[in-house]
């Protein structure tokens, strides 16, 4: 009976190349240098060596950061031109509000963390997965999270639906303003104001002319008076020295 012939050895290359094909450049080129490291001068090497080592590791490790940044760069661009494109459908919405109503401000902030700021207190943002929106609520017993939601529709409506509520407020607000006589008696105090003030302009201004006035007389008589003495003094100068003699 024959033996069974042995098993011929795991050819490593392969799974070396199956790792070097899902390794990035930066990897590749790593593994590249290393080896030829190892096969001239063996695992350790000499110091230059390993300081030639640390320097290209330094070299990977910049340029893996810098990846990392324009990774984090390109994921705030994507949440900045969600919130804007969920701005743009909110359009419709806001071209219907009243001309005098001025408390939504609705826009894109590009701060570190992008915001769409629907006004002072209401915002929405996008989640860690940088797909779901979340429209959020600063209230006096923190923030709270109005509506959650990966669809820009859902978010629409909701926006929509609060927009309303706030405009419903505000309406009452003025209502009961106008109701307690606040509206009217803020008018008539301004008015009141408004009179007292050119009042007291008008009579300081009638003050002074007065003054100045009166000034331009005293000024006008004196100056005549010495016109008059000079002349008197002039003439009695003359009468003596002429005639007398």
């Amino acid at each position: 009976m024959e033996e069974p012939l042995p098993a011929p050895p795991a050819d490593t290359r392969d799974d070396e190349r199956k790792g070097a094909s899902d390794a990035t450049p930066a990897e590749r080129l790593s593994l590249l240098v290393e080896r030829e490291r190892v096969a001239r001068t063996g695992a350790n090497g000499s110091l230059d060596e390993r300081m030639a080592s640390l320097a290209g590791a330094l070299r990977r490790a910049r340029l893996e950061n810098a990846e990392r940044s324009a990774a984090i760069s390109d994921l705030r661009a994507a949440e900045i031109a969600r919130l804007e494109m969920l701005g743009d459908a909110l359009a419709p919405v806001l071209a219907q509000l009243p001309d005098d109503c001025d408390i939504f401000d609705v826009g894109v902030a590009p701060a570190e963390r992008p915001r769409l700021f629907i006004d002072q207190i209401g915002f929405v943002e996008m989640d860690r997965d940088r797909r779901t929106y979340r429209f959020l609520q600063d209230t006096r017993h923190g923030r709270v999270a109005l509506c959650e939601s990966d669809s820009a529709e859902e978010l629409v409506e909701a926006i929509t639906a609060y927009i309303a509520h706030r405009l419903i407020e505000r309406e009452k607000a003025l209502a009961i303003d106008y109701a307690s006589g606040g509206a009217a008696q803020a008018l008539a105090v301004k008015a009141a104001a408004a009179r007292n003030k050119a009042t007291a302009r008008d009579t300081a201004s009638s003050f002074s002319s007065k003054v100045s006035r009166a000034a331009a007389f005293v000024a006008e008589f004196f100056g005549a008076a010495a016109f008059f003495a000079l002349l008197a003094v002039l003439g009695a100068w003359i009468f003596r020295t002429y005639f007398t003699s």
